[in-house]
């Protein structure tokens, strides 16, 4: 996109390519907004001009973005810069965002895409006065004055309304997990990364086992706390960029992925891909299982007896499927294997002699 038509007193400025940002991106304010593309193109910009906001679409620049960030940071440092991440970048945006230079963040804050476009402007209102500098003066340009409606604690409240929003679309309210409509369109973006990357994603679905039976004896608070009981233990277990989420009643699902910014060698993660067993999800589902294998049930009072023991099948891409629909279909028959084959074991997929406890 070209930024020719753009209003020369913007007060946003946007880097990177926006269709991956926005899902109205064509809609995207120009009078409002400067686009650039290209990064280098984009900073240059910001070195000429001062912008209120700087949005920083991450998917465009994650070969060299600290080196971006940095120079932002020099050239703009009155902006507010927020990373406009993909699902699978948000650990990424995390670490960016608690690393500091001169004692600031590298990042101010950042947004899950895509987005509508309002989202961002919502997220930085009010915009403070922006300067653009000439050659020869200084021009102060100074937003309008706002409305009733447009006032700064009608900003935040329509604010917090949104993120209210956002959060109750993709997180579980019984345990704070993702869920399931999170879970199948990261699951989806994961496994389009992972093909052009040549990395795996391995996806575990579990659930607990003989859970209608203490549901039905000690009632729905205490079957609601075993939930939550599972949630915490299975995050504890799992790596930072792991998602773990709840998809329905007992069933939850893990999807382990290779975090290329957190691995040493590239080459490294294409032979983990390659290898005949996702030995990290394994490890993890093992460490998952013997803990919940040892959670008591003390929450059920004093007649509560027994251990809680789950069931649960892996499957991986691109082994054992190339999509979404075909990894989660792949999954769910190791678990029903698991099942039939006494529970309390988790199966990969097509091997349902493997219990993973024998690997």
């Amino acid at each position: 996109m070209n930024s020719e038509a753009n209003d020369k007193q913007s007060n946003v400025l946007l880097i990177g390519d926006v269709e991956k940002a926005f899902l109205d991106a064509e809609n995207v304010d120009r009078g409002r907004c400067r686009v650039y593309r290209d990064v280098h193109d984009g900073m240059e910009e910001a070195e000429k001009s001062s912008y209120g906001l700087v949005g920083l679409v991450m998917s465009t620049t994650s070969s060299d973005i600290m080196t971006v960030l940095k120079t932002l940071r020099r050239t703009t440092p009155h902006s507010k810069i927020i990373l406009l991440a993909q699902m699978h970048e948000e650990p990424q945006a995390m670490r960016l965002m608690q690393t500091t230079k001169n004692g600031r963040q590298m990042a101010d804050d950042y947004l899950i895409c895509p987005m509508r476009f309002s989202r961002l402007l919502n997220s930085s209102a009010p915009f403070k006065t922006v300067q653009v500098k000439k050659p020869e003066k200084v021009i102060q340009v100074t937003p309008p004055k706002p409305s009733v409606q447009e006032t700064p604690f009608a900003e935040s409240e329509l604010l917090r309304k949104v993120e209210y929003l956002e959060k109750l679309a993709t997180e579980d309210d019984l345990t704070g997990l993702k869920n399931r409509r999170y879970i199948f369109e990261f699951c989806r973006q994961i496994i389009e990364y992972a093909g052009r990357q040549e990395t795996s994603v391995t996806l575990l679905v579990f659930d607990i086992d003989d859970f209608k039976h203490y549901n039905d004896l000690y009632g729905h608070s205490a079957g609601d706390e075993i939930l939550k009981q599972a949630g915490v233990l299975m995050k504890r277990c799992c790596r930072n960029h792991d998602i773990v989420g709840r998809i329905g009643g007992d069933e939850f699902v893990v999807i382990f992925w290779d975090n290329q910014t957190a691995a040493h060698h590239k080459e490294a993660e294409r032979r983990s891909a390659e290898s005949e067993q996702p030995k990290e999800a394994i490890f993890i589902s093992k460490r998952f299982r013997t803990e919940f294998n040892k959670a008591d049930l003390n929450m059920l009072g004093p007649s509560g007896k027994g251990s809680l023991t789950i069931s649960g099948g892996l499957a991986s891409f691109p082994r054992d499927a190339d999509s979404t629909e075909m990894l989660f279909k792949k999954a769910d028959q190791a678990l029903l294997e698991a099942k039939k084959s006494g529970k309390n074991r988790i199966y990969l997929v097509g091997r349902p002699d493997n219990d993973i406890a024998e690997l």
